[in-house]
């Protein structure tokens, strides 16, 4: 849920598959943070395991530490000036360096002669407490000891080289995070708002729902009109051969897209919907992964969407749109040749192995790789599953009621059948049977708010839907110097992470957010001064 333009977690479901990304709730990273420079040096904290000895939750209890990284930019830095402690969220802390280097904080580092940190989350990077992800070793990974890392850095942080001591009451720190990491930031000024002089979750996403097939949404309102209208049509032939029970016409469904090795339907539904953007997984970019700055996104999703509506494919590939015509009436299957011709051309070939899903091992049988689901190493895929299946949930399928651009047979018991396989029980932590939501919305859910907490979102990106400007909210968000909020216009995906070093040279709707950013975090400063005690 708490996704997803590129994101940096990967996973290879075999040597030889394509890596998939995990859907995300935080999108464009791996692809324009990847190649960061210059590196910056990696510094650590002793971080608490357990920051809460006396909660049953956590026993049996630990008293150890780990070795929590974080990196900082000192370059823009005066004495007197802020810190802004960026959340890493669901990464590892070097595909964060842009946010110093040109995106956000680089902005607002430049506009009060500040200090940037990025603080890399618990169980992601290379911020492990231990050194597997057995289900035992992952129960301290939740929303609150996770925000309780960022209130204990916050007061015991240092920074080498720099003539300041900075963790005290003198100093103004300003919290920013988007997506997950979001919701986080968000989270912690509402827990412990006394120490911040501020905080900006960016696209937060602060509801938790169990299934959440608004993620399609926005790419059905505003997606190209003929692609979308087809690829709807397109999905509810192939719900309509898959209802019929005709197991002729599903293997000749099959075939067509070259994945007859696919014993599961939900395998096979998902593996074509990677394009438009996967459940959970897709290997190639989506909606998700635009971006308003140039290079800093992807064309994929516009790419797959010229081919679902060439008006003039050769003549093998117009020819598939009649394949299956048998089936469905006579009606013409419209734009289905260069949907298939995309899924054969882009997606099959980066299985190397050639073996879709015939094996336990093949590359698109998720339901089928067992040796997947029970992998204890750590990894961030591992980490962002774990915590969908405790206490996010937000299974993105199909809707129950009208257009859908994936097959209904997505749907949430398809992915959250992942959680029993990964999670077996272990001697003192076992996963709730569906995602105790509670646990994310205690802080407010769509209604979060704390002093000095900003909201800032993007009107069409896909998780809007669970931030503080929903549009099934019901409300009507108006912003204040108190609770301040934004909502950029045709924004995506916390996009005002993103920078260029230039605001003038921005698009007006990028710009003026930042411009009010920038006011916004000037006034906090302003407050701070002069206070004597956190």
């Amino acid at each position: 849920m708490l996704l997803p333009a590129g994101f940096a977690a990967f996973v290879a479901l075999s040597t030889a598959a394509p890596s998939l990304r995990r859907r995300s709730i935080d999108p464009t990273l791996e692809k324009r943070q990847s190649d960061a420079e210059p590196a910056y040096e990696a510094h650590v904290i002793e971080q608490p395991i357990d920051h809460f000895p006396q909660s049953k939750r956590y026993e049996p209890h630990l008293s150890t530490t780990f070795k929590q990284r974080y990196f900082f930019d000192s370059s823009y830095y005066n004495p007197g000036g802020p810190v802004f402690l960026y959340i890493g969220g669901e990464t590892s802390g070097e595909s964060r360096f842009s946010n110093l280097q040109t995106g956000i904080i680089q902005i607002l580092m430049e506009a009060t002669n500040g200090l940037g940190v990025i603080l890399e989350n618990r169980y992601y990077g290379e911020s492990y407490p231990f050194n597997a992800s057995t289900t035992d070793e992952l129960r301290f990974l939740t929303t609150e000891q996770t925000i309780a890392d960022n209130a204990y850095f916050r007061q015991h942080a240092t920074f080498l080289g720099v003539n300041a001591t900075l963790n005290g009451s003198e100093t103004p720190w300003i919290m920013y995070g988007g997506s997950l990491a979001g919701a986080q930031t968000a989270f912690t000024l509402k827990t412990y708002n006394s120490l911040f002089a501020g905080g900006i979750g960016s696209s937060a996403t602060t509801y938790a729902t169990l299934e959440y097939p608004q993620w399609y949404d926005p790419i059905i309102k505003y997606g190209p009109s003929d692609c979308i209208s087809r690829i709807v049509d397109i999905v509810d032939k192939i719900d309509q051969i898959i209802e019929s029970g005709d197991e002729g016409a599903l293997g000749a469904l099959k075939d067509l897209f070259g994945l007859g090795a696919l014993k599961n339907i939900g395998d096979f539904a998902q593996t074509i919907s990677y394009p438009i953007g996967g459940p959970m997984f897709y290997p190639t970019n989506t909606w998700q992964e635009l971006n308003w700055a140039p290079g800093r996104g992807s064309e994929d999703f516009y790419q797959f969407c010229s081919n679902v509506t060439n008006p003039s494919p050769p003549a093998s590939v117009a020819d598939i749109d009649t394949a299956l015509s048998k089936y469905t009436n006579g009606e013409l299957w419209a734009g289905l040749g260069g949907y298939v011709s995309y899924v054969k051309n882009t997606l099959l070939p980066l299985c190397e192995s050639g073996d879709y899903g015939s094996t336990n091992e093949g590359c698109f049988g998720l339901s089928q790789n067992a040796s997947y689901w029970s992998d204890t190493a750590n990894s961030g895929d591992r980490s962002y599953l774990y915590t969908t299946c405790t206490e996010m949930g937000a299974f993105i399928g199909a809707p129950k009621h009208g257009p859908s651009l994936i097959s209904r047979v997505l749907h949430a018991p398809y992915t959250q059948q992942w959680c029993k396989w990964a999670f077996i029980p272990g001697a003192h932590n076992r996963i709730p049977s569906s995602p105790n939501l509670q646990e994310t919305n205690k802080y407010g859910g769509y209604n979060v708010q704390a002093p000095k907490l900003a909201l800032i979102d993007g009107g069409v990106d896909v998780w809007v839907d669970l931030c503080y400007h929903s549009h099934i909210s019901g409300k009507t968000r108006i912003s204040s110097d108190l609770h301040p909020s934004y909502l950029i216009a045709g924004g995506g995906h916390h996009w005002d992470s993103t920078g260029i070093q230039n605001i003038t040279a921005e698009p007006d709707y990028i710009r003026e957010a930042h411009l009010w950013e920038i006011r916004t975090v000037k006034r906090w400063i302003e407050e701070w001064g002069g206070k004597a005690a956190y």
